[in-house]
């Protein structure tokens, strides 16, 4: 994990984030404190360093300076840690147009077409079963996406 220089980075009591990755060599099993991030946040780190770097890129081509708001639609099924996505932000933005924004997320329920049935279902997560008919044989066709619905710029 980096983090911009002078940045402090609050992890909760005992978390091992950034360290547990370095520390345990391959295969061993790690046992991390309740709360802690090492692990679950790598991947919603990158995605914040992505969004950062779509903020910058709008930022240049439509003339702001600051990022007051981001609003995320984040699909149920889009394998998006929430509150890691949350902590991630906060480490990414320091330092950025984006330092003091606001992240608001919008859920989107996941959707998927039931073949048998012929109509779409409400899944909680991928490979759910239909629950009119009990059938594997659906197709997501809704919720699986995270992307910058809204921006509130200076």
């Amino acid at each position: 994990m980096t983090n911009p220089p002078g940045a402090d980075l609050h992890l909760p009591e005992g978390c091992m984030a950034g360290i547990a990755c370095m520390t345990n060599p391959p295969g061993a099993d790690l046992h991390l404190p309740e709360g802690c991030m090492a692990g679950i946040a790598m991947h919603e780190l990158s995605l914040c360093e992505s969004i950062l770097q779509v903020l910058e890129q709008q930022a240049e081509a439509q003339q702001y300076s600051k990022v007051k708001t981001v609003w995320l639609e984040i699909g149920a099924l889009a394998g998006v840690e929430t509150d890691a996505l949350r902590f991630s932000f906060d480490v990414v933005v320091q330092g950025s147009i984006a330092e003091h924004a606001k992240l608001e997320i919008i859920e989107i329920p996941g959707q998927a077409w039931c073949m048998p049935c012929s109509r779409n279902v409400v899944v909680q997560q991928l490979y759910d079963l239909c629950p009119h008919c009990g059938s594997h044989q659906l197709q997501v066709n809704s919720g699986d996406q995270m992307r910058i619905k809204e921006l509130e710029v200076e």
